[in-house]
């Protein structure tokens, strides 16, 4: 029997990263509400005691950005003064529209441009990846959906007053043990919150214990080996971005799959879906999804790749980690000819243009419900199961 550990990690919404995804992604909204052709790629970071805003966009729209910053963190809970961030921190920007150089690629593709064909071209070059095993009924990577089940209901227990003295910032890292690459047990699970200065160390440990590690985790899973840490360096008391600076796109692994799977590395908060960063990464999520609820393979990481300007993938390739009905090369002959993959088909597809970026910001861009996020719909299932046979 192969036995194999896998840990991912996940952060609350008031972690200082985190804030500036959101802020960015709230920004990105805005725009699209008004103007669905906003060009938008945002940057946003936090320190202690102020928000600045900088980046690229171009739009009609009329967005008051620091509005949006100071909703955000008040929403998340920064509203305290004793916190050391509040939604009364200094703000500022320096925001410029979208280098033309960049423009005239994304408004024509170079296909367009040679035979008339119309489309747009890839915001930029890179690499995206998009991945679904069976290990949850969503479809993703038992230990990532763990982990940010365990922080989004942290941020419940405060938000609702269950456990009225806990702050905005926290962490949660899970470690599954796989056998013959099957989740098998909880080998340990790591929970750092922010807190008030007067409650102790153990009555956290016991109200972490009872009202979130006991409710979220699946009992089967766990046994008298599992390691539980919960606040293990002791006192949370000063956190988020008085704490420590924070900035868009450091959280990509969390944002993902919790690295079970590859990265391109380009971070997604803060771009519209010309970005193929942000468009690509949600189609490839698709492609693999459908993949195995179609039962073509049990796992399944597809990467597409761009270049700026061009409107088709420079490449596509699969991997089933030899699951898979057909081969591999088989099945990548059927993504090219089953699914829109150049950025305009893709935006089409998914209906990118539409102000729903926000939701993504938090507690990952993936497995969430199928009504909330188009790229979470399974809607090729048929489709890809009738070319499958034509291999068989």
């Amino acid at each position: 029997m192969e036995i194999r550990l896998m840990t991912s990690e996940s952060v609350t919404e008031g972690h200082p990263d985190k804030i500036c995804d959101q802020i960015a992604d709230k920004i990105l909204d805005e725009l699209l509400t008004q103007d669905p052709d906003s060009r938008c790629a945002c940057e946003v970071t936090v320190e202690p005691g102020a928000v600045h805003v900088m980046g690229e966009i171009t739009t009609n729209a009329t967005v008051n950005y620091e509005e949006c910053a100071r909703n955000v963190i008040r929403n998340i809970g920064y509203t305290k003064d004793e916190y050391g961030f509040t939604d009364s921190c200094l703000f500022s920007s320096t925001l410029h529209k979208q280098s033309p150089d960049i423009a005239c690629g994304v408004d024509c593709a170079l296909e367009q441009a040679q035979n008339g064909e119309e489309n747009i071209g890839a915001g930029d070059q890179g690499m995206m990846f998009g991945y679904a095993c069976r290990d949850t009924s969503s479809y993703m990577p038992l230990a990532i959906s763990l982990a940010n089940s365990l922080t989004m209901n942290l941020t419940l227990l405060r938000k609702n007053k269950i456990l009225p003295y806990l702050r905005p910032d926290g962490k949660a890292q899970v470690t599954v043990e796989y056998h013959d690459n099957q989740p098998a047990r909880i080998v340990a699970v790591v929970v750092s919150t922010q807190h008030d200065p007067d409650i102790s160390i153990e009555q956290l440990h016991e109200d972490i214990y009872s009202h979130l590690i006991l409710p979220v985790l699946p009992p089967h899973l766990m046994d008298e080996n599992t390691k539980l840490y919960i606040n293990p360096t002791g006192q949370f008391v000063l956190g988020g971005p008085a704490a420590d600076t924070g900035l868009t796109g450091r959280k990509i692994i969390a944002d993902t799959y919790g690295g079970y799977a590859h990265h391109g590395g380009g971070a997604f908060s803060g771009k519209d879906c010309t970005k193929v960063d942000r468009s690509a990464a949600y189609m490839a999520r698709y492609i693999a999804k459908n993949i195995v609820d179609a039962q073509v393979a049990d796992t399944c990481e597809v990467q597409l790749s761009y270049a700026i300007g061009v409107a088709n993938p420079t490449s596509v390739s699969v991997d089933t980690f030899g699951t898979g009905v057909i081969s591999d090369n088989d099945l990548c002959e059927i993504i090219w000819k089953t699914f829109p993959l150049t950025p305009k088909g893709i935006i089409d597809f998914l209906q990118l243009r539409r102000p729903l970026y926000f939701k993504t910001s938090v507690y990952g861009h993936f497995g969430k419900p199928e009504s909330e996020l188009p790229w979470e719909r399974r809607t090729h299932t048929n489709a890809l199961r009738h070319e499958v046979q034509k291999y068989m």
